[in-house]
């Protein structure tokens, strides 16, 4: 095979053949394939939606309202009989499996994150399939945009994959939405170092009805995961022995270049998120020195956003908006208030104490 850990990502729309219900054909199909590259010697892990269809199937499709807390009561009807499907789908090739369920949260935090990691870890070491799943009956932010498309990008990070597959109902990216425009074209590969802007704009037509993604979440998973060191594949699940094709290293839907080859251990914790309400804004002359190694200083601080802690982890972005990278901070936001725009040399003064020079210390910063 080609790649030695895989990270496959199951959208709802993959699990449903398309219909309003599971579809077990084609979940037996993908399950068979899965087995096969377990076979092989393949670390697998499986990130799976589905759980609020499932649900919305077991209670005879009722009309409920789009509210957090009804798709929450969903997903607690429907994830343990997903799971039971998994269970005895994999049973049937010898295969064990295992539940991890978990939020962006989860993985925000130094210590939930090493833990999240040693499972999976010790899972992996004694043959278990981890299934993995958005914690949906607690997750509220979460729920609404690309929850399992983003958190597979995550688990590609935290748990070294070389491989991220997501599966969907298109064969791949295309340069505008197929369904609308029969003109459009399959991207086959992106191995630039930023995702060219035309993309962008390209997937962010609406998804479909079932799942809570579209092609936009996967597009924001690929850009992740390939900054983590992961080739991302996005192609589609009903295509005959897709993901064996793809484990033999077959060039299959849009394929997405890994921007390096490994990010070391505290980096890849940096990359894993932090609350999207808490963020930085720095000028220009800060972006520059960022992106030249350097920490980021209060000098060139220009807004607060959102309420943290010293030494919470948040996102450093430019005053357009774009994210330039996400670090671990020296002081708390009512701190940053302060002494933003200032010299080094008065943060003591303005604050009658000090805990470094820095906003941001370049070890602690993992910059995009």
């Amino acid at each position: 095979m080609a790649f030695q850990r895989i990270v496959i990502k199951l959208g709802t729309s993959s699990l449903t053949a398309g219909s309003e219900r599971l579809a077990p054909p084609r979940i037996i199909e993908l399950v068979r394939q899965m087995a096969e590259l377990r076979r092989s010697g393949c670390d697998l892990l499986l990130v799976s939606s589905g759980a609020i269809a499932a649900g919305r199937e077991w209670l005879g499709f009722p009309q409920l309202s789009k509210d957090i807390p009804r798709k929450q009561m969903l997903a607690a009807v429907g994830q343990p009989r997903l799971m039971a499907l998994y269970e005895q789908l994999f049973g049937l090739y010898g295969l064990t499996i295992g539940q991890v369920l978990l939020t962006r949260f989860d993985l925000s935090d130094r210590r939930r994150y090493l833990n999240a990691r040693n499972t999976l870890s010790a899972l992996l070491a004694q043959g278990v399939l981890p299934v993995i799943n958005e914690n949906d009956t607690v997750a509220t932010e979460e729920i609404r945009v690309g929850d399992n498309d983003n958190l597979s990008a995550l688990v590609a990070n935290l748990v070294e994959a070389d491989l991220l597959v997501l599966l969907t109902d298109q064969p791949g990216l295309f340069t505008a939405d197929p369904r609308r425009v029969p003109e459009a074209q399959l991207v086959a590969e992106v191995t630039t170092p930023d995702i060219p802007e035309a993309l962008w704009q390209a997937a962010r037509g609406p998804g479909g009805s079932l799942g809570t993604g579209g092609m936009l979440t996967k597009l924001q998973a690929a850009d992740l995961a390939r900054r983590s060191g992961a080739m991302v594949i996005i192609a589609r699940g009903s295509d005959p022995d897709v993901l064996l094709r793809i484990g033999a290293g077959e060039a299959v839907g849009t394929r997405f270049h890994p921007v390096a080859s490994a990010v070391e251990s505290r980096k890849r914790y940096l990359l894993t998120g932090g609350r999207r309400s808490a963020r930085l804004v720095i000028d220009e002359g800060a972006a520059r020195a960022l992106r030249t190694g350097s920490s980021l200083l209060p000098v060139g601080l220009v807004k607060v956003e959102g309420q943290f802690e010293r030494g919470e982890l948040v996102r450093v972005v430019d005053q357009s908006g774009v994210e330039l990278g996400r670090g671990l901070v020296n002081y708390g936001a009512s701190d940053l208030v302060k002494i933003a725009g200032k010299r080094s040399q008065e943060i003591e003064s303005l604050l009658g104490y000090a805990y470094g020079d820095e906003i941001i210390h370049r070890n602690n910063l993992a910059v995009l």
